[in-house]
Formats: structure tokens, sequence, C-alpha cells
């Protein structure tokens, strides 16, 4: 089913049939293929704690303003697909794939990325998401993330860069 050109949903389930769970999972997922992270964040509880490869562990408001700056980093030009939305009262899981333009070095990066949840009060508490950082570095680095990117040097180097740009991000936000 398609809802616009920035989203393509492959499941096995009927909307009506499925799990809260799921419908928030697809609901956060939709909203960001359309580039709203207010709705986004509507789905995330106020405890929420995010991890991945490029951040690392990231809780309450730095969750929501590290995917404002990202949608806003790639002005528009973000593509979102998902798949094997599955979910129950406490867990969930899916496959999202993200296909853009990496800010920095305006190489085009398409990242699979494996995503883990857990639930409290109907809402995520819990997001992790998991990806393969060499397979990103190559795309979004070229022959540097080639040679480099499977080392831990150059992934904490990765992560102190997401850091700082999301401090950047939110001390500009909080001056405008």
């Amino acid at each position: 089913m398609n809802f616009n050109k920035n989203i393509t949903i492959f499941t096995t389930h009927y909307y009506v049939n499925m799990d809260e769970n799921e419908k928030t999972l697809i609901k956060f997922y939709t909203a960001f293929a359309n580039a709203d992270a207010a709705t986004m964040c509507e789905c995330y509880h106020a405890d929420i704690q995010f991890r991945d490869p490029a951040f690392g562990l990231l809780k309450g408001n730095d969750v929501c303003n590290m995917w404002k700056m990202l949608i806003k980093k790639t002005k528009g030009e973000l593509k979102i697909e998902f798949s094997e939305v599955k979910a129950t009262e406490y867990i969930g899981s899916l496959i999202w794939i993200a296909t853009y333009n990496f800010s920095k070095t305006n190489r085009k990066v398409v990242n699979a990325i494996n995503a883990q949840f857990q639930f409290k009060d109907g809402l995520i508490i819990k997001h992790t998401d998991d990806f393969d950082i060499w397979k990103w570095s190559k795309q979004a680095f070229g022959i540097k993330g080639y040679l480099l990117g499977w080392t831990g040097f150059f992934h904490k180097k990765v992560n102190e860069q997401a850091l700082f740009a999301l401090k950047k991000y939110k001390e500009n936000k909080d001056a405008n």
C-alpha cells in the first residue's frame, strides 16, 4: 500500500487487525516519511531511550531533537520504507530503509536498519536501531569510509560528530 511518494509499507497484516503498538509503529514511520517530527515524537514515552551506532544512547528530548535535526538536514529529500512490522503489548520490531544524501558529503546513502522497540503505556519507551556502520560509512564517506569505516576509531569519530551536530542543532533551535 502506498500513502505518498516518500513511503512504502510492505506488510501481510490488515490495518484493522493490528495490535495497537503495530499501529503506533506505522504512525511513527509514516510521520517520518512525511518529515513530521512532531507526530513521530507523539509516539514516544516521556522517558524514551534511543540507541544506534551513530548517536549511541540518547534520552528524553534529545531523541526528538535528533529526528528533527535529521529531517531538517535532508531538506525534504528523504525516502523511508518499512516492512515486517510486528508488535505485542510490550515489544516490537520492524525493518526500515532510509534513502538520502548525506549532508556532509552529499553522497547517496541507502541504509537498511533493524529496529527493536519496547512499549509502556501504549508508547515507545525504548527504540534501538541497528545497522552496518561500515556499509553506511562506505556510502556516506566513499573511499575514506571504505578504508576506515570498520575501525573503532572511525566509529568513535562518527559518534562524536553526530553528538556535536545535535548539540549545535539544539543551541540554534533555542536561539530561534
